[in-house]
This record gives C-alpha cells, sequence and structure tokens, in this order.
C-alpha cells in the first residue's frame, strides 16, 4: 500500500470512527507502526493490535502518543517475563 493510499484511508478511518481533524501524523503513525512492530515480534503477534489499542487509550485520556509508543516499545522489546 501506498503512503497516499494509507493516507486516504486513515482520513476514512477517522471519519467513521467519528473523529474531526486530520489522520495521524507522519511520526505518530511511525511510532504506532514501530509499536506494533515490536509487540509482534517480542511478544506474540496478537500482541500488535492489542498493544497499539492500549497505546490509544492512554493517548485518549491525556498521554503524550510519542511517550506512551515509546514506552510501549522498550517494554514490548523486554519480552515476556518467565512464567510463575
Amino acid at each position: 500500500m501506498t503512503d497516499d493510499a494509507i493516507e486516504r484511508w486513515l482520513e476514512r478511518a477517522a471519519q467513521a470512527a467519528g473523529l474531526d481533524g486530520p489522520a495521524l501524523d507522519h511520526a505518530t503513525r511511525r511510532a504506532v507502526l514501530d509499536l506494533a512492530r515490536d509487540a509482534a515480534h517480542a511478544v506474540e503477534r496478537p500482541a500488535a493490535p492489542l498493544t497499539t489499542y492500549l497505546a490509544g487509550i492512554a493517548v485518549g485520556r491525556g498521554a503524550d502518543p510519542a511517550e506512551v509508543t515509546a514506552r510501549l516499545s522498550a517494554l514490548a522489546q523486554e519480552g515476556l517475563p518467565a512464567a510463575e
């Protein structure tokens, strides 16, 4: 998918989700994609959408997108602790 196609999709998805204003800026988009990659590779694939969803909730509650994605990416890169 090209950047133009992604941008068009994000605009449509934002409207469908009832969000006003522009879609994700490039820096936030990159941070979310990096977070998804880190969660998928270091934890398990299903962790990717769930972790990015949690980041979205945190941002919706006022967290800085760059900070929350960086914090969650670092956590994901640590992997899962051994089961007790």
